[in-house]
């Protein structure tokens, strides 16, 4: 009887929390019947949306990491959707265009991602003032680009998370296939520092969350602590957490060793927004 009864109340909770998924194209948000084509990733940029059964007003766009040449859509995107839904949170998970010599198209698609999300605040329960974006190793340098370069007020983020985020385009702190990829083996100095995130922090960069791990041989840490030095700097609120071991690319995966760590500071950190 103790068996069924958990089974009961577990089938309670997921339905409490069941998810209404969405997928939409950026460039078409009002086609029906779309389906997000992750084996393309040259064209057709998308996003999917998972919507909780109670919201609470936040949104979180999901830029998934991939070293600007796949991305990594998996445990860098769709498996956070129940854990973020659980919390009433909109999660949204972006498919952006590889840039292949063109250095602004991933960055142009998170603009329109967040517009998006922005535009239909009202229908999805959002507070127009409490979405942001997220993004792990690569898809933290593009959710950091978003987060200093955004365009208008209508793609500016609220707020940032950053998964072990490449920040800099650097010689010899950035990830280099990262930089390669974005903007080419040969790109100019002018190119380098535009792309250079710590740079381009203001009054005005919306607050910051940020884990990594001290080991990271991947993406030094070096990206991260600079980026916090220039949000200090700047009265940018932010919170940081190093953690001792795990190396790159942990994402969602059971397998990090602190992943009730960091989930439970993030919980904590997006209830007080």
């Amino acid at each position: 009887m103790r068996r069924i009864l958990f089974a009961v109340m577990a089938l309670v909770g997921l339905a409490a929390t069941a998810q209404e998924k969405i997928e939409m194209l950026l460039h078409n948000p009002e086609a029906k019947g779309v389906h997000i084509d992750m084996k393309d990733l040259t064209t057709n940029p998308g996003i999917t949306v998972y919507r909780p059964a109670r919201p609470n007003g936040t949104a979180v766009v999901m830029c998934p990491g991939g070293g600007y040449t796949h991305q990594a859509s998996g445990h860098e995107g769709h498996d956070m959707a129940g854990w973020f839904n659980a919390q009433g949170i909109t999660y949204v998970v972006l498919k952006y265009r590889l840039p292949q010599g063109r250095h602004d198209v991933p960055v142009s698609d998170a603009a329109d991602a967040v517009r998006l999300v922005r535009s239909h605040a009202a229908e999805w329960g959002i507070d127009p003032e409490k979405i942001g974006i997220m993004g792990a190793s690569a898809g933290g340098h593009l959710a950091s680009t978003l987060a200093t370069h955004y365009p208008d007020s209508l793609s500016r983020p609220d707020f940032q998370v950053l998964f072990y985020p490449v920040v800099t385009m650097n010689a010899g702190v950035t990830h280099k296939g990262s930089r390669e990829n974005l903007l080419g083996k040969d790109a100019d100095e002018a190119l380098v520092r535009e792309y250079s995130n710590e740079l381009h922090v203001g009054k005005s960069t919306p607050q910051a969350f940020i884990m990594l791990s001290a080991d990271d041989r991947v993406v030094p840490p070096a990206n991260s602590i600079d980026y916090f030095n220039a949000l200090t700097a700047n009265g940018v609120p932010v919170s940081m957490h190093i953690y001792p071991t795990g190396g790159h690319g942990w994402g969602f995966r059971d397998t990090f060793t602190y992943k009730r760590q960091w989930t439970g500071e993030l919980e904590k950190w997006l209830r007080m927004l």
